[in-house]
């Protein structure tokens, strides 16, 4: 690898070269950035991610990859992390060049000699144990220091299952943790669009029922078919911005792969319009519980 690129940079913003090995962990097959050897890269281009810690690990991350001399290119939109940039590339000892252009802003800087802070910024944004979880755990990861109000609802309100299922958007594992406290769940499935999200839950999950797996569950998946259960407390936004898209096509792969029988455990936002696909896909759809600005629903195929 001699050239990384982090995300999907606008075309019109960035030119990657066709050599480039994409090291986003919300891109399922790609490399590890953490895995680059120091000093061997001749560039980087990253969108940079819009939580502090996550962006600084990443910028630190991809300067300690650069050969002295090496370029990095990083962007981001101004309101997602782009205007805080060039400060925190100087605050790791970086010279920046800064632009702005088409609400990002673009900063590019050659690898100093000596890189300042780089431990510091890995070691602030990588994994870790957070005690109020007692889970292993990252920033970026959703919802990564604290159990989300959906998720407890959830948790709340589901009974003891049964069978095979799967966990749609497994995050860090702990709905999966719940569902194997039921010793009639013969199999789960963790599935996760996020690798470090993946990585935590096979730290988490230490049950033989479980298998992992880092995948989009957009794509075709022919290992899930005819499961007992599916539970999910699915995503509704991508690249930051509200995609209520994510959610129904999760609900629309739930009910390709159950069973006839088989049952969807949701949780969502109250404001998130998922109860037409539900009974558009199955056969009785039932509201459990409301809470706090959230909702669960079973629904059976």
């Amino acid at each position: 690898m001699r050239h990384a690129v982090y995300g999907l940079p606008p075309a019109d913003l960035a030119d990657i070269p066709e050599e480039a090995v994409q090291v986003s962990p919300l891109i399922p097959g790609s490399a590890r950035l953490e895995d680059v050897p120091p000093g061997t890269l001749a560039g980087a281009t990253l969108l940079a991610p819009p939580g502090t810690m996550e962006r600084r690990y990443v910028l630190a991350l991809a300067l300690r990859g650069l050969e002295p001399g090496g370029t990095l290119l990083a962007l981001a939109p101004k309101d997602r992390g782009g205007a805080r940039l060039a400060k925190e590339l100087a605050g790791l000892g970086c010279t920046v060049a800064d632009a702005p252009r088409r609400h990002h802003r673009i900063c590019t800087t050659i690898r100093p000699a000596a890189p300042e802070g780089l431990e510091a910024a890995t070691a602030e944004g990588g994994p870790r144990h957070v005690d109020n979880l007692a889970l292993c755990t990252q920033p970026g990861i959703f919802s990564w220091d604290r159990l989300d109000p959906g998720s407890a609802l959830l948790l709340a309100s589901l009974p003891a299952l049964k069978g095979v299922g799967a966990d749609f958007g497994c995050g860090l594992g702990i709905l999966a943790r719940a569902v194997l406290a039921s010793s009639a769940v013969t199999g789960l499935g963790l599935i996760d669009i996020d690798r470090r999200a993946v990585e935590m839950a096979r730290r988490n999950v230490g049950d033989p029922r479980a298998t992992v797996r880092w995948a989009d569950i957009r794509a075709a998946d022919p290992t899930l078919a005819r499961l007992d259960f599916v539970v999910t407390n699915p995503p509704f936004h991508d690249g930051g911005a509200e995609d209520q898209a994510l959610g129904k096509v999760f609900i629309a792969r739930a009910a390709e792969v159950l069973r006839p029988g088989g049952t969807l455990w949701l949780t969502a936002n109250a404001h998130l319009p998922y109860e037409a696909p539900l009974r558009a896909a199955f056969r009785h759809v039932t509201p459990v519980a409301s809470a706090s600005g959230y909702k669960v629903y079973e629904a059976r195929k």
